[in-house]
């Protein structure tokens, strides 16, 4: 499958968020201020009918940022970025119809997001990369893993799904029924008006989000287990997908073992606690200090 990673979840938290609480109640806590990072580049690639737009941040071995569902990069990475910019080059795209990138004559689907990234990616001369998706953008960089292996270095998945038993009971029901005024004032609303070539174009764009949501195929178990690259998983405790089925993943991707009888598997499991899916890109935190580590350790062969 591509790991269905239920695209409109976030337009259906947003309108929680927008209200006033994250999920679960509480008001939501006021953002700290991003750390300074270097300078943002800005460019945009021809690739398989888009114009895509990017941006690149910071120098050394690239890392590729895969955002969220109704998301920009800025939505989705605004609070990491820059840290992660300090001792890398990071690439943040902004898929067919988010953001700067303007939608065109086809379907949005998991699998061709995965395509124009790689596509784009060859295009500005960039071989094999680490990538760290969040949300849909997770469902993005698994495609990627089994699609193009030989671009992936290591993975990042935060909030990730591999079937739609992971999702918590009743995460799918009403997406039908989602409507442009269900997120009028949302912060996902005002960057698309803002960001996009076509602001007019917003109720098409939803209706497209939502074809995406109903058509993602499912991973099969065998096809997880196959990926070569080191994974890490990130989840919230309290996040849309449930706990187990995120430690179920963990298993498949060698993890879940006895480190003090076995050796420590290539992959690893953090579960931030006290967070919500929404929240979970904001605990810059926890993700900063345990992000660059992961990527940093040296491959097998590597020097």
């Amino acid at each position: 499958m591509t790991p269905k990673f239920l695209p409109t979840a976030a337009a259906v938290l947003a309108v929680l968020l927008f209200a006033g609480c994250r999920p679960g109640g509480g008001q939501p806590a006021e953002p700290a201020a991003p750390p300074a990072g270097p300078p943002v580049q800005t460019g945009y690639a021809q690739v398989n009918g888009l114009n895509m737009y990017y941006e690149t941040q910071g120098q050394g071995r690239p890392l590729v940022l895969l955002h969220g569902s109704l998301s920009t990069i800025e939505t989705s990475f605004g609070k990491l970025r820059p840290g992660l910019a300090q001792s890398r080059q990071v690439i943040a795209v902004e898929q067919q119809g988010y953001g700067h990138t303007g939608d065109i004559d086809r379907p949005l689907a998991i699998e061709q997001m995965a395509d124009d990234t790689v596509a784009l990616l060859d295009r500005i001369g960039v071989g094999t990369a680490d990538f760290f998706g969040y949300s849909m953008g997770s469902s993005v960089a698994l495609q990627i893993a089994i699609r193009h292996p030989e671009k992936v270095r290591k993975l990042v998945l935060a909030a990730v799904s591999y079937n739609n038993s992971g999702f918590h009971p009743g995460m799918l029901d009403g997406i039908d029924e989602l409507k442009p005024e269900d997120l009028a004032g949302t912060v996902y609303e005002s960057e698309y008006l803002a960001k996009a070539p076509d602001p007019a174009h917003w109720p098409v764009f939803l209706e497209k989000t939502k074809d995406l949501d109903q058509n993602s195929p499912e991973v099969p178990a065998e096809t997880i287990r196959a990926i070569k690259a080191p994974v890490q998983l990130i989840a919230a405790d309290s996040d849309i997908v449930t706990p187990e089925h995120t430690v179920e993943l963990f298993r498949l991707l060698g993890g879940g073992v006895m480190g003090d009888l076995n050796p420590l598997p290539a992959s690893q499991l953090l579960v931030v606690p006290g967070t919500s899916h929404i929240g979970l890109v904001d605990r810059a935190d926890f993700l900063l200090p345990a992000i660059p580590p992961f990527l940093d350790a040296p491959m097998p062969g590597e020097g």
